[in-house]
């Protein structure tokens, strides 16, 4: 067989020139490949942000100055777990504070809150005078007074305790009395909160005694009792009579009259 030398020599040379264009590729790619990664380390890589809140989070207690009940507490702590639904909120009755901790933003609306429902009540005072009349004829007055801070009670008491035989126990043959004692005369309870159309006092008044009449069970006095119950409006400084009280078994009357006044 023959075989022409010249196609064999064209033959091998395109087959060194597509091994020499493969090995150039390979390079290239491969140059290519170490550069993206070369870029890629040196290239920093991106930091998520830091939470911003709770490195700047601090914690404080604020003390109540004029919060008298449990109430005014949790009234106060309230309002600040409305007003800021992210801080955490803390009351410590028996301490009379709220603990916080919140961001530095939130603290500060925290102490204006604080210091402008955390306010001192006022203080009033209650004169009431009880006017008794006999047959139609005034027979006398008498005048009361009471100290009493806006949303709490005061009581006056002025009378005698009288014993009343509650049960009666038969022991070995000797009779035994359990005895308790009740109030008589004159009891006054008030409860005042202010109001923009003047001061709001809940009253009672109540007139009792006891009279010589027995109880047809025991040998108990008969207590006779007026009360006079009621909330009315007051003007500060103006009189205002409550209401009248007509005593049971005689002919005296009794004139109810209210005035209160703002002492600070």
């Amino acid at each position: 067989m023959t075989w022409n030398r010249n196609v064999i020599v064209d033959r091998g040379q395109k087959r060194a020139r597509m091994f020499a264009e493969l090995l150039m590729g390979a390079m290239l790619s491969a140059l290519c490949a170490g550069a993206q990664a070369q870029s890629a380390d040196a290239k920093p890589a991106e930091s998520k942000p830091a939470d911003t809140r709770s490195l700047g989070d601090s914690t404080e207690t604020l003390y109540l100055h004029n919060a008298t009940q449990q109430n005014d507490l949790n009234d106060i702590q309230t309002a600040l777990r409305n007003m800021l639904p992210k801080a955490k909120i803390y009351g410590t009755p028996s301490q009379n504070s709220i603990t916080l901790r919140a961001n530095a933003e939130d603290m500060q609306l925290a102490h204006k809150i604080v210091e402008e429902l955390d306010r001192p009540r006022p203080t009033y005072r209650l004169t009431y005078t009880i006017n008794e009349s006999e047959n139609g004829k005034h027979a006398g007055s008498q005048r009361y007074t009471l100290v009493v801070l806006s949303g709490t009670r005061s009581e006056l008491k002025q009378g005698n305790r009288v014993p009343v035989v509650t049960a009666t126990s038969n022991d070995g043959g000797t009779l035994q009395n359990t005895v308790t004692y009740i109030d008589v005369g004159l009891s006054i309870r008030a409860i005042v909160d202010g109001s923009p159309d003047g001061v709001r006092v809940s009253s009672n008044v109540t007139q009792s005694s006891p009279t010589e009449e027995k109880s047809s069970a025991t040998s108990n006095p008969t207590i006779r009792q007026s009360s006079l119950d009621g909330t009315s409006i007051v003007i500060p400084g103006k009189p205002l009579v409550l209401g009248a009280l007509d005593m049971p078994g005689s002919t005296r009357h009794i004139d109810v009259e209210l005035v209160a006044e703002l002492v600070k």
